[in-house]
């Protein structure tokens, strides 16, 4: 089996805190361009299949014996690489949080570009990964060809999702959850739009099917560990990307996209929004009917745009052609971390934090939080009496 080891491709500081940390890995297709896939918290690298599918051609890895020796067919002559990240999957799960942040996670995918021999490549990540995605970004912006962060959000408040009963009452089943049916049941309405779980595939409905599949995957991998979940929380609660590092990103000569579902109950677009706003003049918004995994519910669009973004890329397009988003104003959404009212093309609303919905949303999101926490005290109580796992969130 594939796996990188960490430490080998790191200067002593790093070496020394990761020393044993092992990161499985797949490579797909192949060809000269060289395309990075980092996937979202408690979830694995097979989550990335649709996409896998869509630029490679294929979805048998290259490593595996039945794969056919031309890995060049029906691929764009790309390659493809898609890995667990350390706490989940078939990767290193250390046992102390702080060993788990956004930072020492994209220095793990930065160690794995370097096991591969790839000096350059494009990355693409989703949820917690393209959280990691900017780290990477910004800590070697000259290695990266390209930038795509799907479903992205900022850290700390602004992981809180969308706040209604539904999500309060997903929140709390996701807690409760302990078997791969009870987990696979949240997880459909986590991941998806109810429209899209309610259409029929033939004489049954595409939730019945995919509540099948996410049984199966889930019991095949098995449930992630809470060090591992409780690992991966953490370094989406401490992310943050400075406005040094949206300089870093913005100014690196790379093209970027940012593609969101605009139904995602787990990740606000107006964050996303505001982050492809701060990367004038290169980034694209691409938002989608879809929820938080628009990846998987508008396949065909999301690998459409992440070619759109590899060609474009390769052909040297200047940032004003490649971009859709209005100018960049001094000062606008610099700040803030709420979503309040703001017009915007696609019609959706970006929320300021001195309007009064800004205001009220503030107030709700300290009520959430209080809530979360109370929560997970609670949890870990109950831990000292019988240990809780958990598992696959895709997310």
């Amino acid at each position: 089996m594939p796996f990188c080891e960490v430490a080998k491709y790191q200067d002593t500081a790093d070496r020394a805190c990761n020393n044993g940390i092992r990161i499985f890995y797949r490579t797909y297709g192949g060809g000269p361009i060289k395309v990075l896939m980092i996937i979202g918290l408690a979830a694995t690298h097979d989550s990335w299949g649709p996409q896998i599918i869509g630029l490679t051609g294929t979805d048998v890895p290259n490593d595996d014996e039945l794969r056919s020796p031309d890995r060049n067919s029906g691929g764009n002559g790309i390659e493809v690489c898609a890995f667990d990240n350390r706490g989940v999957g078939r990767s290193s799960v250390p046992t102390e949080k702080l060993k788990y942040t956004t930072k020492s996670m994209a220095k793990d995918a930065i160690a794995l570009m370097d096991h591969l021999g790839w000096q350059k490549a494009h990355v693409f990540g989703h949820s917690m990964g393209a959280m990691i995605a900017c780290k990477v970004a910004s800590t070697v912006p000259d290695r990266v060809l390209s930038l795509a962060l799907l479903n992205v959000t900022g850290g700390g408040l602004e992981c809180i999702p969308k706040l209604d009963w539904q999500t309060l009452s997903i929140a709390i089943r996701f807690l409760k959850a302990k078997t791969p049916e009870q987990r696979a049941a949240v997880d459909l309405d986590t991941h998806y739009t109810q429209e899209y779980l309610e259409e029929y595939v033939g004489t049954t409905t595409r939730r019945a099917i995919l509540y099948q599949e996410y049984v199966k995957g889930i019991s095949s991998s098995g449930m992630q560990s809470t060090s591992g979940f409780d690992g991966q929380i953490n370094a989406c609660w401490t992310h943050k990307v400075t406005r040094t590092e949206v300089e870093l990103i913005r100014s690196a000569g790379f093209l970027v996209t940012v593609i969101h579902g605009r139904y995602d109950i787990i990740a606000q677009m107006c964050h996303a929004r505001r982050l492809a706003e701060k990367l004038q003049p290169v980034a694209k918004m691409v938002d989608l009917h879809g929820g938080h995994l628009v990846s998987h519910e508008r396949t065909k669009e999301v690998n459409q745009a992440l070619l759109d973004l590899i060609k474009a890329s390769e052909a040297k397009m200047s940032p004003d052609d490649w971009t859709n988003l209005p100018k960049k104003h001094p000062g606008w959404l610099e700040g803030g971390m709420t979503c309040g009212i703001l017009s915007t093309k696609a019609g959706d609303d970006v929320y300021s934090a001195t309007s009064i919905p800004g205001k009220v949303h503030l107030y709700l999101i300290y009520l959430y939080g209080v809530f979360v926490l109370m929560f997970d005290y609670l949890r870990k109580g109950l831990k000292i009496l019988k240990p809780a796992k958990f598992g696959h969130a895709l997310t």
